[in-house]
């Protein structure tokens, strides 16, 4: 992929979708980024202004299209004369009373993308599904790109995700050419209050519990770069775990902790007193109105051990991660520029 091609990013006011921006207009290229009415681009331009002094010069390869991807007049104009599309919008969310949003859009909008991608013949797609759309393994096992789905104990977004897998897939078998990426958790500075940054803003406030368990563990810049490694790459029909390592729970708020300069979660939370949390929070949220962070099944996830494979990415990029810790420290940085 040149210079000369036309890209298009969907969900590029998100916490994804903004890094990849970023690594793509600093490389030259131009971009069409699609945006709902409703969205502000403030993340992005902060994003932007996190690893340098803010460009206008590079700020403006971005050209911004309203539409939505549950639009599909909206869509079918923002793909006019497009070659290339990064499919990263999506509603990030594990909560059940959200469950037919979140359906609609990660499965039906995934869907029309991809129709309208076949439509107009693009020459790529890459897709940013989720590591909760591979199956769950014994402790002692570790899951591959190959490893069975199975929907038993699983979250109504990675349901979501998985199906908008499907969604991708069809379109492989119909002719699309495409690439799927499933990043495992990601790490990386955006809004403080969603998503897996929250979790600095609440270390930040005094987290006083640790889990069991582990999982798998990137850093947002590594996905935005392979991203686009392995779009402009002649790879085609394939699916990439992106996870730089496999760390426990407690050591990961251990390095939170020391990289925020506040004290470290003493406590051990066990199966039993995460379900009781959960259930305390959600009955909380019913007298306060707001959702808590924690729900069933991220609660039992927590206590769970989880790794994942990282050799078949490494194999076709020759990717170095950025250590976990080191993206620890750096995000925490950012963080605590901010709140000072």
């Amino acid at each position: 992929m040149d210079n000369h091609s036309t890209i298009l990013v969907t969900g590029g006011t998100g916490f994804v979708g903004a890094h990849l921006l970023y690594h793509l207009t600093l490389s030259g290229k131009h971009v069409k980024a699609l945006k709902r009415s409703s969205s502000s681009t403030g993340l992005t331009r902060k994003t932007f202004s996190w690893y340098a002094p803010f460009s206008i010069e590079q700020w403006e390869r971005i050209y911004w299209i309203e539409g939505d991807i549950m639009d599909i007049p909206s869509l079918q104009e923002a793909f006019d004369g497009v070659d290339y599309v990064y499919h990263v919008a999506a509603i990030v969310s594990f909560q059940k009373q959200n469950k037919s949003t979140i359906e609609s859009v990660n499965q039906v909008g995934t869907a029309n993308v991809v129709n309208i991608a076949l439509e107009k013949h693009i020459r790529k797609l890459l897709y940013v599904s989720s590591i909760g759309t591979l199956g769950r393994v014994k402790s002692t096992e570790i899951v591959s790109e190959t490893t069975y789905w199975s929907n038993k104990k699983t979250s109504v977004y990675s349901k979501s995700k998985y199906e908008a897998e499907q969604e991708v897939w069809r379109g492989m078998a119909e002719g699309l050419t495409a690439v799927i990426v499933n990043p495992s958790i990601i790490i990386g500075p955006g809004n403080w209050n969603q998503g897996s940054p929250q979790l600095f803003e609440t270390m930040w406030k005094g987290l006083k519990f640790f889990t069991s368990g582990s999982n798998g563990f990137v850093g947002v810049n590594d996905v935005a770069k392979l991203m686009i490694q392995l779009m402009d790459r002649d790879l085609q029909g394939e699916r990439y775990i992106l996870s730089s390592e496999n760390v426990l729970y407690e050591q990961l708020f251990n390095w939170m902790a020391d990289a925020l300069q506040v004290a470290r979660p003493k406590y051990k939370a066990d199966p039993f007193l995460s379900a009781v949390a959960w259930r305390f929070l959600a009955l909380a949220g019913l007298f306060t109105g707001r959702k808590s962070s924690i729900t069933k099944e991220t609660a039992e996830t927590a206590n769970q051990q989880y790794r994942y494979s990282n050799a078949k990415i490494l194999a076709a990029t020759g990717v170095k991660f950025m250590p976990v810790k080191d993206c620890i420290e750096q995000t925490a940085g950012i963080f605590l520029d901010e709140h000072r």
